[in-house]
């Protein structure tokens, strides 16, 4: 049998795991800072004069890339000194609701999935006593799709995604012309929202939500689209900050 280890050796042992914590606890705190950098957004409507869409999208790509790469960095400075880390239960409690908190980790369970859609091209206005519709009043804004996922952290959200991307604390959503500018990548509607949490409460912040109610009257009179389903069992994958610009349009 193997001596029992002293406890100068006992001391050492926890002078390590605590300092391997600080250690990880600190590149976690890069790694928000990092992922608020990427994230940063404006607000809808700006002056599309000043700046054309390739110029943003090369911009922001740019942007995109050498803020991934950090973070990817980080990552894995993180996961290697948690791996050194010793099984105290204090420890991987505190590791796990870290790796929550950062949405690394896919997320699964009942939620709500919620798609925005442009209204027809050539839409009138549906309802007698409202004018014909303008080139605005057919297209999703960037408000719209903000509101859906400000409605859903409201209704108490476990995790949100937006197209194939999960959300951070720090995502913004920006549009650019009738397209939307998402953490690097560029997308075309239809527009899709998924939410894991409790669907009553996920919903009812949805139904309540101001700038939510007054989409919906264009929904009504011009013809965008809108559509709210249940789920049982969503499926939310972990953020993972890769650049790779795509489209993508569907549901998974």
């Amino acid at each position: 049998m193997p001596p029992r280890p002293t406890r100068t050796r006992r001391s050492g042992i926890r002078i390590v795991g605590r300092a391997l914590t600080c250690a990880v606890f600190a590149l976690a705190g890069l790694l928000f800072y990092i992922s608020a950098q990427t994230a940063r957004g404006t607000d809808l409507r700006t002056d599309n004069s000043l700046l054309s869409l390739g110029d943003v999208i090369r911009q922001r790509s740019s942007q995109n890339q050498q803020a991934q790469a950090q973070l990817a960095d980080l990552q894995a400075q993180a996961q290697e000194l948690a791996g050194q880390q010793s099984h105290n239960p204090d420890d991987t409690a505190r590791m796990d609701a870290l790796r929550a908190g950062t949405a690394l980790e896919p997320l699964q369970g009942g939620g709500l999935t919620v798609t925005l859609n442009d209204a027809p091209p050539n839409a009138t206005a549906r309802i007698p006593g409202f004018p014909e519709p303008g080139v605005n009043d057919l297209v999703i804004h960037q408000q719209d799709i903000q509101a859906v996922v400000n409605a859903l952290w409201r209704g108490g959200a476990e995790g949100v995604q937006v197209m194939d991307q999960r959300l951070i604390s720090t995502s913004a959503v920006r549009c650019v012309g009738n397209t939307l500018l998402l953490q690097g990548r560029v997308y075309s509607p239809p527009y899709v929202v998924r939410a894991v949490g409790r669907t009553d409460a996920l919903r009812e912040a949805v139904n309540t939500d101001p700038t939510i109610r007054n989409y919906l009257q264009y929904v009504q009179v011009y013809g965008l689209g809108w559509k709210v389903q249940e789920s049982t069992d969503l499926t939310l994958p972990g953020y993972s900050g890769t650049t790779d610009l795509r489209s993508a349009g569907g549901q998974q």
